[in-house]
């Protein structure tokens, strides 16, 4: 039996035999326990590499922090000057609204103006267009002796008689008296050529157009359906380029300020 003295005998001779000891502990401790030692200091390690990349990260962290405050202060600027960005839009679309109201009140008043110049330039062309044809009425015989000889303009009375003679003979219908009627001038001479006696029908306009030449062809060619014969003729300041053509095939005449065209030499 192992006693109390025997392990003081053992405890004197493991101090007495140093080398002795790793032995006595191999046998008396397990491997687990011998190898605690080292398991700590890999623990020891562990927690000392544990804790450099805590640090590290702890390091990143606050990088990563003074990044993200950088970051929400440059928003933040953003922020304010979207902010006076939005408010200068604001009244910059404010502004243009009340430019807009104004354009569209400049508008209506041009349109007003245009439609007031375009009733004035209307009512002055027909002035001036009832102004030219009273002249080549009451000098008539100046403007058309290079046509005819003796030229006498009849007067409304005469037309009117000439006109309701047809219709009473029934040579022209309703329709074609009243727009008989409606020619501005009606003057009759002699030929030059033969002196036969002939009629011009004469549609007078400050700016003679393809219309005034179309009335005065057909006006000629009614009132030659009652046996006179005719010869149409415009009148005016100038005739338009598109109405000289049709003025041409129609053998419409053309007097302008006094000179006399030949639908042949037009």
């Amino acid at each position: 039996m192992f006693t109390v003295s025997d392990f003081r005998d053992l405890v004197q001779l493991l101090d007495e035999h140093p080398d002795w000891r790793e032995e006595m502990r191999r046998l008396v401790l397990t491997d687990e326990v011998l190898s605690l030692p080292s398991a700590v200091r890999e623990l020891v390690e562990a927690q000392h590499r544990t804790e450099a990349r805590v640090d590290q990260l702890t390091e990143r962290m606050d990088r990563l922090t003074e990044r993200m405050d950088q970051l929400t202060e440059r928003v933040d600027q953003l922020t304010e000057r979207m902010d006076r960005l939005t408010e200068r839009m604001d009244r910059l679309t404010e502004r243009m609204d009340r430019l807009t109201e104004r354009m569209d009140q400049l508008t209506e008043r041009m349109d007003r103006l245009t439609e007031a110049l375009t009733k004035i330039s209307s009512d002055v062309d027909w002035l001036k267009g009832d102004q030219l044809e009273r002249r080549y009425r009451e000098r008539g015989p100046a403007y058309f002796a290079p046509l005819i000889r003796h030229a006498h303009v009849l007067s409304s009375d005469e037309w009117v008689s000439l006109v309701e003679g047809a219709l009473d003979q029934k040579q022209i219908s309703e329709q074609e008296a009243d727009d008989l009627l409606q020619t501005d001038a009606i003057v009759r001479g002699r030929r030059r050529e033969d002196g036969a006696e002939v009629y011009l029908v004469v549609e007078v306009s400050w700016g003679v157009g393809i219309s005034d030449v179309q009335r005065a062809s057909e006006r000629a060619a009614m009132l030659a359906r009652i046996g006179k014969t005719t010869l149409p003729v415009v009148a005016g300041s100038w005739v338009t380029p598109d109405a000289q053509e049709p003025a041409r095939i129609m053998g419409v005449w053309q007097v302008t300020n006094g000179r006399v065209t030949d639908p042949e030499a037009a």
